[in-house]
């Protein structure tokens, strides 16, 4: 049994090599630091809770199986977000959702909602109710702008990721986001603690960290 004091100061690359030795159980290193990357992504797409949490496993799951086939000279954080934003468009196309506005499959770098060092953005939601309104209000801005607000002021891509992701000019992320944050702004700016929208609480983290090793060990 590892401990996370033993591994906490040895850099992702190294784990990823420890797990594709053998020693799988370090993947839960890997799901828990990430955990709150993909469960925003999920909810930027209007995903409730449990299909979220169906999205990041099958995710987890996925990367797992291909870790081999990550180039560790690339952003891990980059190829899970992909990895997770294929398989939210994926379930979006089969159950017959409304299409993003692009042609193709999202690619390389696409992600998540709200989570920047910036003073507009980085409040703190204290009641399930405020949490509620804002949530409501993201899920009524187009999905263009909702993606790239959530990418971007959620997850902490910076422009130029965003525009890999997404297949987009940079000057196209940066409309994007200006539009989508006024949308928000009178919603946002009515409150002055509001904790970070979609968080993945350790209450959630906890039983499904426990589930998805579970499921690993059976690989």
């Amino acid at each position: 049994m590892f401990s996370h004091k033993d591994v906490k100061n040895i850099a992702e690359g190294e784990i990823i090599n420890r797990i594709l030795n053998g020693e799988k159980e370090l993947y839960e290193i890997i799901v828990r630091k990430y955990n709150p990357y993909l469960y925003k992504i999920g909810r930027s797409y209007n995903y409730n809770h449990e299909d979220t949490q169906g999205l990041m496993q099958e995710s987890y799951i996925d990367a797992f199986k291909n870790l081999g086939s990550f180039e560790q000279r690339s952003n891990f954080k980059t190829w899970l977000t992909r990895i997770m934003l294929n398989n939210c468009y994926r379930k979006k196309e089969k159950l017959s959702y409304k299409s993003e506005n692009t042609n193709a499959e999202i690619s390389e770098n696409d992600q998540p909602l709200f989570a920047n060092n910036s003073a507009d953005t980085n409040l703190q939601i204290q009641s399930k109710e405020l949490n509620s309104i804002i949530e409501s209000a993201l899920a009524g801005i187009p999905e263009d702008y909702r993606i790239v607000f959530s990418l971007r002021e959620i997850s902490g891509f910076n422009v130029a990721e965003t525009a890999e992701l997404l297949k987009i000019s940079e000057a196209n992320v940066k409309v994007r986001l200006s539009r989508a944050k006024t949308m928000l702004r009178e919603v946002l700016e009515r409150e002055n603690n509001i904790p970070e929208l979609f968080e993945f609480n350790l209450i959630y983290c906890n039983p499904f960290t426990a589930k998805l090793m579970a499921e690993l060990a059976k690989l």
